[in-house]
C-alpha cells in the first residue's frame, strides 16, 4: 500500500512538473530595455541629421520598438566626438550610431585611437549623393565650365563651404582643386544644414551638399546645381548633368549606416538589422530616398556591410593620400 501511494505521489509531481514546464513562457528574444541613444556625428539640419530624425519618427509611428530611439547630435572634431563616444560604449546593447563618410575620414586624419572596424555593423540605408551648387543669383555661372572660370578668377579669394574639417565635403573639393587646377577657401560648418543655410545667405560661393540639403532651398528658387557626382542622373534632378558626361570622370559617394559600439551582443545585432531592414524597405523611406536623391537600391547589413566598411577604409586612405591630407584639412 505505501508502495502504491509512493507511486502515485511521484507520478503527481512529474505531472505538475511537466504541467509547469509546457505552460511557462518562453524566453522572449532581445529587445531594447531601455531607450535606445541614436547618436549623429554631425551637426543638426544635415543629412546625417534629417535620416535619424526621420528613421525615429518612423520607429515611432509604426511602433517598431518598445522603447523610444533619442537622437543626440555628436558634431564635434567632424565626428571624432561621436566616434570615441561609441569606442566608450563597448559592450552596450542600448546605444547605435547614423553615419556619414567621415566614420573613415577622421580615425585616419586626426589619429583619435578609434578602430571602426571593430563597431558592429548593422545596416546601410543608403548611399547619399554629391551635387555642385551655387546661389541661383549668380546669373553668370550657368554650367561646370563658366564656374571652374569664376573660381580660378577669384584667385583663391573662391569660398566653398562644407561639413567639418577632413570629411566628405571637404575630400570632394580637393578633388575639384586638383582636377582643375584651382585653389578655394574651404570653410568649415558643423552641420549640412548649417552650409546651405550659408549658402543662401550668400556667405559662402558654394558647396557640394548633399541633395536632401539643399532641396528645400532648390524648390525655393535660392540655389541651383551645376553638375552630380553620380554615375547616372538622379530621377531628382534629371536637367543636371554629371560630370561624367562633362569629359570629368569623377564621382564620390556617401554612404549613410547604423552601427553599434564594439561589443554589441549577437542578439541585440539581430534585432537592430531586422528594425532597420523593416525601415529600408517601408513605403516612406524609398520615397524619401527618391525625392531627396539617394540611393536605396541595395540593402547590406551585418558582415556584409562589415566588408563594404573594409573596402570603403582603404579607398579613403587612398584618396587622403592622393589629395594629400593638408589639402583635406585646410593646415
Amino acid at each position: 500500500m505505501k508502495k502504491i501511494a509512493k507511486t502515485l505521489m511521484l507520478t503527481a509531481v512529474i505531472s505538475m512538473a511537466f504541467t509547469v514546464t509546457a505552460f511557462a513562457p518562453k524566453a522572449q528574444a532581445w529587445e531594447p530595455k531601455k531607450p535606445v541613444e541614436f547618436i549623429i556625428m554631425a551637426g543638426a539640419g544635415g543629412g546625417a541629421d534629417q535620416i535619424a530624425r526621420l528613421l525615429q519618427g518612423l520607429i515611432e509611428q509604426k511602433d517598431l520598438s518598445p522603447r523610444p530611439f533619442i537622437p543626440i547630435n555628436k558634431p564635434g572634431g567632424s565626428g571624432g566626438e561621436a566616434l570615441l563616444y561609441l569606442q566608450g560604449k563597448a559592450g552596450d546593447d542600448h546605444t547605435v550610431l547614423v553615419t556619414l563618410n567621415s566614420f573613415y575620414t577622421t580615425p585616419v586624419i586626426q589619429d583619435i585611437g578609434v578602430d571602426v572596424s571593430n563597431f558592429t555593423p548593422i545596416g546601410r540605408m543608403a548611399l547619399d549623393n554629391f551635387l555642385l551648387w551655387v546661389h541661383s543669383d549668380m546669373a553668370d555661372i550657368t554650367d561646370l565650365d563658366s564656374y571652374v572660370a569664376a573660381v580660378k578668377a577669384a584667385g583663391g579669394k573662391w569660398k566653398v563651404g562644407g561639413t567639418g574639417s577632413g570629411q566628405e565635403d571637404s575630400i570632394l573639393t580637393a578633388m575639384m582643386e586638383k582636377e582643375f587646377g584651382y585653389e578655394v577657401t574651404y570653410i568649415p560648418f558643423p552641420g549640412g544644414g548649417t552650409v546651405a543655410k550659408n549658402l543662401v545667405g550668400k556667405h559662402i560661393d558654394s558647396t557640394v551638399n548633399n541633395p536632401a540639403e539643399q532641396s528645400e532651398f532648390h524648390r525655393a528658387g535660392n540655389t541651383k546645381p551645376l553638375v552630380q557626382f553620380t554615375a547616372e542622373r538622379l530621377p531628382a534632378y534629371p536637367d543636371t548633368p554629371t560630370a561624367k558626361e562633362l569629359g570629368v570622370d569623377m564621382q564620390y559617394y556617401m554612404q549613410r549606416s547604423i552601427n553599434g559600439p564594439p561589443g554589441m551582443s549577437a542578439e541585440a545585432q539581430e534585432w537592430y538589422i531586422n528594425l532597420f531592414k523593416t525601415l529600408f524597405d517601408s513605403e516612406e523611406w524609398q520615397t524619401f530616398c527618391t525625392d531627396d536623391g539617394l540611393a536605396c537600391d541595395t540593402w547590406l547589413a551585418g558582415s556584409d556591410l562589415g566588408e563594404y566598411h573594409a573596402s570603403q577604409i582603404m579607398l579613403h586612405k587612398e584618396l587622403i593620400e592622393s589629395v594629400g591630407s593638408s589639402a583635406i584639412t585646410g593646415e
